[in-house]
């Protein structure tokens, strides 16, 4: 039979994009969390005042810090971390595409071998 065999490979297939998509959204959902977080840390430093001292944690000591620096390390990560959703939101939408493609194959498999039976019945 060969449309079992078929069946199962492109079953398969699907639940491998269903699992890369959901590694996909669990990445973006954690870079969503960590640009909120960076953003009230923005926000922190934008009431602060310009002589105010900072201090970064590195390890497990905190070292002092130029306000400017931090302020531009905070700037340049909620770019990166911007830049990474965005490239997320790509791939999960070619994933989406993908896993309706795939289920069709699949659904039209399953018809085509549920006719085999019926036919052999």
């Amino acid at each position: 039979m060969m449309a079992a065999a078929q069946l199962e490979k492109e079953m398969a297939a699907f639940q491998n994009l269903q699992k890369d998509f959901a590694k996909i959204v669990q990445s973006r959902t954690q870079l969503e969390s960590q640009l909120k977080e960076n953003e009230m840390v923005a926000k922190e430093f934008d009431l602060m005042k310009d002589d105010a001292t900072v201090y970064k944690l590195i390890g497990p000591v905190l070292v002092k810090q130029e306000k400017v620096e931090a302020t531009s390390n905070v700037k340049k990560r909620i770019e990166f971390i911007t830049s990474e959703i965005k490239r997320l939101e790509t791939q999960i939408k070619d994933l989406e595409q993908k896993q309706d493609a795939k289920r069709a194959e699949v659904m039209q498999l399953q018809q085509a071998y549920q006719q085999q039976l019926q036919a052999n019945a």
